[in-house]
């Protein structure tokens, strides 16, 4: 951000702090677009992700006395969105398909395939996947919890943890060689 975002940030988070709609308006607008982007990548639909981005604006909005304004707010907001999304999953869902990692097998990535899918196209297998594998396979792959971390997050055991990334792994090794095979890529 340049220096004239950072003073209209500060602005912004000032006037949120005291209740003020319009501030909230702004900030909720400024960074919408943003929080979405997380809540899609833990969510099966748009309108799951909005819920999700709306209730994470929600707890910024009243824990923003909690934010250091040191630190980057896009890095605070995408905790909150991120959280946000677990705690969305804990409540709506049961973990039904979860196995332990001796039942999982081992796959690997389709690595010629992958290389010629576009982002959207990735997100769009993600998104495909179980509630359940969906937030493991984000949480250990895109954020970078590690498997104890998780487990204590979603009130899982580690077994399940590492069992369901495998099986989300497997899942979209799946769903890419089958996009491949339907694009005819012959060199895989």
């Amino acid at each position: 951000m340049g220096e004239s975002s950072d003073k209209r940030l500060k602005s912004l988070l000032k006037g949120c702090r005291k209740k003020n709609r319009k501030a909230q308006k702004e900030l909720y607008m400024l960074f919408y677009n943003y929080a979405m982007s997380v809540a899609m990548r833990y969510s099966s639909d748009p309108m799951e992700a909005q819920e999700i981005a709306n209730d994470a604006f929600i707890k910024v909005f009243n824990k923003l006395d909690l934010y250091d304004e040191a630190k980057s707010f896009k890095g605070w907001l995408r905790r909150i969105v991120v959280n946000t999304s677990i705690d969305y999953h804990r409540k709506s869902m049961k973990f039904s398909k979860q196995q332990n990692i001796e039942d999982a097998l081992h796959v690997s990535d389709p690595e010629q395939a992958l290389s010629r899918l576009s982002e959207r196209e990735l997100l769009d297998f993600v998104q495909q996947l179980s509630p359940a594998y969906r937030t493991i396979f984000n949480l250990y792959v895109i954020e970078g919890y590690k498997h104890e971390e998780i487990a204590k997050q979603l009130g899982i055991n580690v077994g399940t943890s590492k069992s369901n990334l495998a099986k989300a792994r497997a899942k979209l090794k799946e769903l890419i060689l089958h996009h491949a095979q339907e694009r005819n890529y012959s060199d895989l």
